[in-house]
């Protein structure tokens, strides 16, 4: 790879001294897009709003073939509520609106803000595995409770007529419906995701950007299955018992209650948020039990009874946090 081929004055600037050959394919490839760019913060700004689109849209495609393949509805958490072309096409533009008025101008201030503070971009080689795992681990904890304290925050008075009623729209989330928000909201719960790195970053002194990439990649992968709305039998919660996953979280869109954090059950579980949706489990479970005899087609009425009795019950409790008159609705 000829690196001084290609503006040598930003490559003597940056790169100075450096022993290519010592490089793997990735870091060699991350040197020659800054040295093609020219720029670093252009460069890093330019990456990180593109691996930011090209990770959410790429992990949202499986999820809509899913959705128009029959034979998986039998692992859909609300099998009756398969989101139509048109509901996926108007979920995409309001997601991409909040991409480019919200989240680009933030992405790409992120980069002289973290710099600041002590975030390498351009520098190789990267940092290995043992430095960035526990980084990210403790990442995942923090906007964990971030999330846990602000969601509750926003299921409350003006802050959710106004704000976060449009992330609820969909009863029944799917992959795509991740990321569509009020502008408000993608601020504010965003504040989470970029806050824990930023302070990493203040305290140590010691970062780099692709722990960043790292751990936005892992995030949008947990927010966009969390919304997804199917549970299989190799999801990661039968595997980590303490991961929320769309089991969790399908349940606080279906209910509006219970179940206000991201990544792990732990905090709905030490201040009790999850009672309604244990409860809901355990009903379930029992009406299976009794129900074992029955065929597959009462099992599945008895499913969706206990579902929209859990629904009807989300709507009143949604009319109350919005001020409004409670709705009546009847149950099947």
């Amino acid at each position: 790879m000829a690196f001084n081929a290609t503006n040598g004055a930003f490559h003597d600037d940056l790169y100075a001294g450096t022993d290519f050959s010592s490089l793997n394919w990735l870091e060699q490839q991350w040197v020659w897009w800054y040295v093609t760019i020219g720029n670093p913060v252009i460069a890093t700004g330019l990456m990180s709003f593109l691996l930011h689109e090209i990770v959410y849209f790429g992990r949202s495609i499986p999820w809509i073939i899913i959705d128009a393949i029959p034979y998986f509805r039998k692992y859909k958490l609300q099998p009756t509520k398969i989101p139509t072309p048109a509901e996926q096409w108007e979920c995409t533009k309001g997601v991409l609106f909040s991409h480019f008025t919200i989240e680009l101008p933030a992405i790409w201030l992120f980069h002289p803000m973290a710099e600041s503070l002590g975030m390498s971009t351009y520098q190789v080689p990267f940092p290995s595995w043992k430095i960035m795992a526990p980084q990210i681990a403790l990442f995942f904890v923090f906007e964990d409770f971030f999330h846990f304290v602000a969601h509750q925050m926003l299921h409350t008075g003006i802050l959710y007529k106004h704000i976060h009623k449009i992330h609820h729209k969909y009863s029944a989330p799917f992959g795509l419906a991740a990321e569509y928000a009020h502008p408000a909201e993608v601020m504010i719960l965003g504040a989470g995701t970029i806050a824990g790195p930023l302070l990493y970053c203040w305290f140590t002194r010691d970062f780099h950007i692709v722990t960043m990439y790292v751990w936005i990649l892992l995030r949008l992968f947990q927010a966009i299955d969390s919304h997804s709305g199917y549970d299989f039998p190799w999801s990661l919660q039968h595997i980590l018992p303490f991961w929320s996953g769309a089991e969790h979280h399908d349940f606080h869109h279906m209910a509006f209650t219970n179940n206000f954090s991201t990544s792990f059950r732990w905090w709905d579980h030490i201040f009790g948020t999850d009672i309604k949706y244990q409860e809901y489990r355990a009903r379930v479970k029992a009406a299976k039990k009794a129900m074992k005899g029955a065929t597959k087609e009462q099992q599945q009425q008895m499913e969706a009874k206990l579902m929209a009795e859990v629904e009807a019950e989300g709507i009143r409790a949604e009319a109350e946090a919005e001020g409004s008159a409670p709705k009546t609705v009847k149950v099947q």
